[in-house]
């Protein structure tokens, strides 16, 4: 049995992860053992789901720390045996890795999410882990920037680059200067 001392401090703890979060999954996890839920923090280690974190708290607890902070809406949803997934970078990439545990483990149901201050239903969850990684879109974006200024180089340069290629084809006026007086002596 937790003493008052000891929640107050979880309640602080849970407090300032939510306020720094950028989103926040719920999760009934009953009938699940220990050791198949800690397959799931493993694996969020090793996925890109790295600053992340894996947790069951008492919905008391849940509850005083959510009151009144980012995460409020998801009150109603702290009920039942509860597990909470916190992540500090990329939403998406927690998603995909809950949703994937969720197909392997029946038992394990995702109840909704806290992204951007918007409460996320299950399937709006599932939505979001078949977009790509942040690290991925940002690859994309930069492609996608670099593109016309790559192509615009490309264009400035091919003038040159053909006249480069004519006299080269036909050899320049000093070179056949040179093989015409070789060959004449």
């Amino acid at each position: 049995m937790l003493t008052r001392k000891e929640k107050e401090d979880q309640v602080n703890e849970l407090r300032e992860k939510f306020g720094r979060a950028t989103s926040v999954f719920v999760a009934d996890y009953r009938g699940i053992p220990v050791a198949k839920l800690e397959a799931l923090r493993k694996g969020l280690r090793k996925a890109q789901a790295s600053n992340s974190e894996f947790q069951v708290a008492k919905n008391s607890v849940l509850k005083r720390a959510s009151a009144g902070g980012p995460v409020e809406g998801l009150k109603g949803h702290f009920k039942g045996t509860t597990s909470i997934a916190i992540s500090f970078g990329d939403p998406a990439a927690l998603a995909k890795t809950l949703v994937d545990y969720a197909k392997d483990n029946e038992q394990f149901k995702l109840r909704s999410a806290m992204l951007d201050g918007e409460v996320l239903d299950p399937a709006a969850i599932s939505q979001l882990a078949t977009l790509p990684s942040l690290d991925a879109l940002r690859s994309s974006l930069i492609g996608l920037l670099q593109a016309p200024a790559s192509k615009l180089a490309r264009l400035l340069n091919e003038p040159g680059a053909q006249i480069a290629r004519v006299m080269s084809a036909k050899g320049t006026p000093a070179e056949e200067s040179a093989e015409g007086a070789s060959g004449a002596e």
